[in-house]
């Protein structure tokens, strides 16, 4: 009788136990400060390629199937945007990031007048706010030896830097050649990418058909062709930019009449064209692809990458200084910078080194309309990491 009242005490006990640790175990993974940031994409080392976003396997298998169907003769007809033809519910998503571009760019010149924004001489690290940061990272050629950034003013370009592409008058035509880079128009990716998709800019034509092209054989055949190989009519087209349009295409938003009370506003009508220019970006990536060299931050949009040998990384010798293209990702196309995030920027908190596996990460621009007083998104939390409490310096050994 003892054994068993011994034994259901036991049983009751160790129920109760584990309760309390399935409880506690939630508890843990919000307070660990083990917790990962999955959602930033991994720092590449010097020698790495960046990773496929679709499977090798699988392109290698879509290799294999447009071989054996190049052997058969017979017409293939193909979808838009492949044919030529735009994809006409895309085309109001394409001016809609155009114009959310143009009122990001207003709402970080102006929010970047009241809130600084620091960048390192020596490497590619940004920080918004004051003080910049003390986390030692900086381990590129002429640092410090402490690893210590070594900061200077920085501006709007620094946290929403331009990506270019060069411009295709017709995005199914022959790809750029080395001899033509010199000749054809390098603008912002983003901005390439809503032009193919449907935007009509006069000061960059693009070619619009009306009757869709056709594949036999694995060739692709367009009835509509108007420009050979030989012909150089196509250089009579005007391309040549005003001021105006250069400055408004560059990154240079204060030509956008925004008026607000105070930087709050603009951070708000920030955030929201941020979520909508990103949002509308991955829609028309799905459909119109974009290349981006593997060893380099180098961007084409269009069906095909350019053949200007210009690349400069790693082993860039065995290529002859050709890119290694292969399918981009939106932070490739916006080039994405990431910042570590201050808490209470209004209290002038220091990040320091020994407490940087405490700290969260934000894009920049994120970052900055946060500290301006913007409500950021379910989808930042867990990059923000402020379900982590960051122990005091004196605390910082203590901490199991």
């Amino acid at each position: 009788m003892f054994h068993r009242l011994v034994g259901s005490a036991l049983n009751l006990r160790g129920n109760a136990i584990l309760s309390t640790i399935k409880e506690l175990g939630n508890v843990g993974l919000l307070y660990s400060s083990a917790t990962a940031l999955e959602a930033l994409p991994r720092k590449l080392k010097r020698a790495e390629k960046k990773p496929w976003v679709t499977n090798i396997n699988e392109l290698k298998r879509r290799g294999r199937v447009e071989k054996e169907e190049r052997k058969v003769v017979r017409e293939v007809a193909l979808r838009p945007p492949e044919n030529g033809l735009l994809v006409k519910e895309l085309i109001p998503v394409a001016h809609q990031v155009l114009a959310s571009r143009s009122q990001l760019l207003a709402c970080v010149s102006r929010i970047s007048e009241e809130i600084p924004i620091y960048f390192c001489s020596f490497c590619s690290e940004v920080h918004v706010g004051h003080p910049p940061h003390k986390i030692r990272t900086c381990d590129v050629s002429g640092s410090q030896k402490n690893k210590e950034h070594t900061w200077q003013r920085g501006d709007a370009e620094h946290i929403v830097p331009v990506v270019e592409s060069f411009h295709l008058y017709d995005r199914l035509g022959r790809a750029v050649s080395h001899n033509e880079r010199l000749e054809v128009d390098r603008i912002p990716a983003l901005v390439e990418l809503c032009i193919q998709a449907g935007v009509d800019l006069p000061e960059y034509p693009t070619r619009r058909r009306k009757f869709p092209i056709y594949r036999v054989a694995g060739k692709l055949l367009d009835f509509e062709k108007r420009f050979p190989k030989d012909d150089l009519s196509w250089k009579d087209i005007e391309t040549s930019k005003s001021k105006e349009t250069m400055k408004k295409l560059s990154g240079d938003g204060k030509y956008l009449n925004l008026h607000y009370d105070d930087i709050k506003g603009f951070a708000m009508r920030g955030i929201e064209a941020w979520e909508i220019m990103r949002t509308g970006a991955i829609q028309l990536m799905q459909k119109y692809p974009v290349q981006t060299c593997g060893y380099c931050p180098e961007v084409q949009v269009g069906p095909k990458g350019h053949r200007v040998r210009q690349c400069q990384a790693f082993k860039h010798q065995m290529r002859d200084g050709q890119h290694g293209w292969q399918e981009a990702t939106i932070d490739d196309l916006l080039s994405t910078v990431y910042v570590w995030h201050v808490r209470n920027p209004h209290a002038g908190d220091l990040l320091v080194d020994s407490l940087k596996r405490y700290y969260g990460k934000l894009p920049a621009v994120v970052e900055l309309f946060n500290q301006a007083g913007a409500q950021v998104g379910d989808d930042y939390h867990c990059m923000m990491r402020e379900d982590v409490a960051v122990p005091g310096l004196d605390e910082e050994k203590l901490v199991v």
